[in-house]
């Protein structure tokens, strides 16, 4: 058994006090959490900004599905008496918490156990947390994904007075935990009115849009799975185009929304980035925001990097010639302090601006540069940079899978970076590239938009140059944006240096995002 007191939190200075005197307690709801289990950005955010508000004060914790991967991480969950009584269609399904924690203690992480659900996942067979691989080599999602978090959603208002933890800020990600603010709403809050140990009624949810593009539409016999009413399933509510939508009940029915960038809040109410969901979103705007996605500089930061052959800071750079030359020798290019070497680090496929860069690569290693690209993706592109690495074995390395050291190794070693982004909800390697000096190549959209400023003579003398921006998806806006860039490298060497440095001082941590979020918070728990 654990103690059901939280610690106020790690380092902190001050707690914000909302209800009666008492700190602001937010529960962060995701169906991945980074060191438990992750396949984006979104296990980023839910393993890291519960730590960051724990600093400022704020009681947080986490919950999460207790995946077959999750067992494994360390500190190891450890199962608890707490028994969960789920309701999922006409029957139940039990289930059991687990608990670990972050950050020496100060943030729970409560695990929700349902095998029959949860303990699937097996890389060696194919079978990730919401797909697997079919025997022709493609991924298909789980059949019953929609029970499988229709159960995590319920689970997770049935844990709180399991737990007796109440919390102001119910904080939902994505369309795994969509349905938690209508289920709160239509099902759970009403229960306040009966029951006088049961407080629903004074929580609020903040529902995290981090891709629109992934929107759990299932068949609408599904929502009789959810207990929910028939009457919610229309085109104002729960259905989307015939469908029940996880994601649209979120956007819907959450106190407030928001998403990973105040570029890409714009972006999805637009029909080009909005997946469909651009009107919905219209209609909610006046409850939309955005808030760029931090890094953790305890991880990523030159000056105490482990990964790499040198360390260096925005005030002796000369560490990062020592990467450069340590990472043309690791991939077998010439080692030449005066030839520009850019890199990548991605998935490869056309999300990510992949064919853009494919395009221009032969122009840019026939002007003498040097080009490295780590990721993996789409066969096409395979194919075609396994091509360019034969015809330019002492210009062009490749790994085609992902390293997390050689991604260090390339962030610090590289002159730029390349991220051409047809749409980016947040990003997280040009903010990487900005703190290890390797000014990034952007398309202007989404979270790029927000962190990376373009450099021109305007910006140079104010001192703000951070990288090099374009507009038009397109290779020959790329192309014209490398040359912009190799230009100040060539020619300027100084005000290259300046740009870097002016990068390697931006201040794009989870405290930053974490002080933003408090912000929300409150704005939610004051303005009911």
């Amino acid at each position: 058994m654990y103690d059901l007191q939280q610690p106020l939190g790690i380092g902190a200075t001050r707690a914000i006090c909302v209800n009666d005197g008492q700190p602001l307690s937010v529960l962060m709801a995701a169906s991945e959490v980074v060191g438990f289990a992750k396949t984006g950005g979104l296990a980023d955010v839910a393993g890291a900004l519960p730590v960051a508000l724990a600093r400022r004060g704020i009681r947080a914790s986490i919950i999460m599905p207790l995946y077959r991967c999750a067992r494994q991480a360390k500190p190891a969950p450890q199962p608890t008496d707490h028994v969960l009584t789920v309701p999922v269609g006409k029957g139940v399904k039990h289930g059991r918490l687990w608990r670990t924690d972050l950050a020496d203690g100060a943030v729970p992480v409560w695990l929700v156990e349902q095998n029959d659900y949860f303990d699937r996942d097996d890389v060696r067979a194919g079978r990730g947390i919401y797909n697997e691989t079919r025997p022709d080599g493609s991924r298909c999602d789980y059949a019953d994904n929609a029970e499988r978090f229709l159960y995590f959603s319920r689970a997770v208002l049935e844990a709180l007075p399991v737990l007796r933890l109440w919390p102001d800020v119910l904080h939902v990600n994505d369309w795994q935990t969509g349905l938690v603010p209508v289920l709160l709403r239509e099902l759970y809050r009403p229960l306040s009115d009966h029951f006088k140990h049961i407080y629903y009624d004074g929580i609020r949810t903040l529902f995290t849009i981090h891709n629109i593009a992934f929107q759990g539409n299932f068949p609408p016999q599904d929502l009789a799975l959810t207990g929910l009413p028939q009457r919610l399933f229309h085109f104002e509510q729960l259905e989307f185009h015939g469908q029940l939508s996880y994601l649209k009940a979120g956007i819907v029915f959450a106190d407030l929304i928001n998403t990973v960038s105040p570029t890409y809040a714009q972006e999805i109410q637009t029909p080009y980035y909005g997946h469909g969901l651009q009107g919905v979103l219209s209609a909610h705007r006046h409850r939309l925001s955005g808030i760029v996605n931090g890094v953790d500089y305890e991880v990523w930061d030159p000056r105490h990097d482990r990964h790499l052959a040198a360390r260096y800071g925005p005030d002796d750079l000369s560490g990062k010639a020592v990467c450069k030359a340590a990472l043309q020798r690791e991939y077998g290019l010439t080692v030449d302090a005066s030839v520009p070497l850019a890199g990548v680090v991605a998935r490869l496929t056309q999300q990510k601006g992949v064919d853009l860069i494919a395009t221009i690569a032969p122009g840019l290693l026939d002007q003498g540069c040097q080009l490295v690209i780590l990721g993996e993706g789409d066969a096409r592109f395979h194919t075609i940079f396994k091509d360019l690495r034969q015809r330019y074995p002492d210009r062009f390395g490749l790994t085609l899978g992902f390293s997390e050291p050689l991604a260090h190794r390339i962030e610090a070693g590289v002159d730029l970076f390349l991220m051409p982004s047809a749409f980016e909800p947040s990003g997280l390697n040009q903010l990487y590239s900005l703190r290890y000096g390797t000014p990034p190549i952007v398309r202007a959209t989404g979270g790029l938009a927000d962190t990376v400023t373009d450099t021109n003579e305007q910006t140079l003398a104010a001192g703000t140059a951070t990288g090099f921006r374009f507009s038009s998806y397109d290779a020959h806006a790329l192309w014209l944006a490398c040359q912009r860039a190799l230009g100040l490298w060539r020619e300027r060497p100084d005000l290259w240096r300046q740009v870097m440095r002016n990068g390697m001082r931006q201040d794009w941590s989870w405290d930053r995002s974490a002080a933003e979020y408090e912000a929300l918070y409150v704005r939610l728990c004051r303005n009911p």
